[in-house]
């Protein structure tokens, strides 16, 4: 096992202090309180990081051991998170609200997080995207402070190649978490499962079969360059169309009627080809081969309180400070709307100049 340890990549953000780095310029930006950009989109759409620790290992995110996580100063407080959403929400036309990690279930207090925000006003859509782990103890608790679903990751329900994959003897931990979910009453429960060549593609269709057996949506999730080995090929990875031939066989696919409307993921309509019963629905999210920047609706505020503007950014801007500092709600919401604003126009994964971002998947958030 290596002992090297593996830096967070973080940048040096955009502060809001006057001797730190200038704020995108937003003399030309339209007299509106949401979080627009240059392109016409706006975000209604929150993913919050909650930590950058996570207690699986999995290989296309973390590397093996190494990692320096942040501080508990260094993360934002409940206090800070809930002001935060609210901003969001009162301010700033933010509609949902997703926490991430790392893994939040590894936070104590998330309870109390979920519970807070939920309390708004104006309350927004709250879910959560997990590797489950805890969850079968903590599901009802959640559920009953004002959770509605949750996401699980899960690339595999076979022992062995969830062992390659995360690193950890923890399958049996994740079923029991998704057991807990059902018999709270979350629902939808979805799975995210990012296929690996050679270790999990072959398990798919039996995959979606376990998942539409049980009622849950699996979400099947192209493989992004943000693991932290920065070993991520395009020429070798699985994308969305490996996955409608790697199904063909036993399933037919039929795009769903319903507009995507901003969504990650193309929905389809699944039937076995054998019987032709309907069985349920299956999505694919493309970002690499397909993707939807056009229409992307994502805000991001990492586990510190810095704003992404998309999972690839290689910028930063600080609202920590300005929470610590003592500024009022609405500097703090034109920050982020000036942050917002510089949101590039894609991620640019097709161009020849694309380069990886430092952080981690985990020390961003999904």
């Amino acid at each position: 096992m290596s002992s090297r340890r593996v830096s967070l990549g973080i940048p040096v953000p955009r502060r809001t202090d006057e001797a730190a780095g200038a704020l995108p310029d937003t003399t030309d930006r339209p007299d509106t309180p949401a979080l627009a950009d240059r392109f016409g989109r706006e975000a209604t759409d929150l993913r919050l990081s909650l930590t950058d620790f996570c207690n699986l290992r999995c290989t296309y995110c973390m590397p093996e051991s190494g990692m320096v996580f942040l501080k508990k100063d260094q993360l934002l407080s409940v206090e800070e998170i809930v002001r935060l959403v609210r901003i969001g929400v009162e301010r700033l036309g933010i509609q949902q609200v997703r926490f991430t990690g790392g893994e939040p279930l590894t936070r104590p207090d998330l309870e109390e997080i979920i519970s807070g925000v939920a309390s708004l006003e104006r309350r927004p859509d709250i879910s959560l995207t997990t590797n489950a782990i805890g969850l079968d103890h903590r599901a009802e608790r959640l559920r009953e402070a004002g959770l509605d679903r949750i996401n699980v990751s899960l690339d595999s329900v076979v022992s062995e190649t969830f062992e390659r994959l995360t690193r950890r003897p923890l399958l049996h931990r994740v079923l029991a978490g998704i057991d807990g979910a059902r018999a709270a009453g979350l629902d939808p429960i979805k799975v995210n499962a990012v296929l690996m060549p050679g270790i999990n593609d072959h398990e798919l269709p039996d995959l979606l079969d376990w998942c539409l057996e049980r009622d849950l949506q699996l979400r099947v999730i192209e493989q992004m360059p943000l693991d932290a080995d920065h070993r991520w090929e395009r020429s070798t990875m699985i994308t969305a169309g490996d996955v409608h031939e790697m199904l063909a066989p036993r399933y037919a696919l039929a795009p769903v009627a319903e507009p995507r409307d901003g969504a990650p993921a193309e929905l389809y309509e699944v039937s076995d080809r054998a019987t032709g019963l309907h069985r349920g629905r299956v999505g694919i999210i493309a970002s690499v081969t397909r993707p939807f920047c056009a229409d992307c609706r994502r805000t991001r505020l990492t586990a510190e309180g810095r704003v992404r503007t998309c999972l690839f950014s290689r910028e930063e801007t600080d609202l920590r400070t300005a929470l610590r500092s003592g500024a009022d709600d609405e500097a703090i919401a034109d920050i982020w709307r000036a942050a917002q604003w510089g949101k590039k126009a894609g991620h640019g994964m097709d161009r020849a100049d694309f380069v990886q971002p430092e952080r981690p998947m985990s020390a961003i958030g999904g």
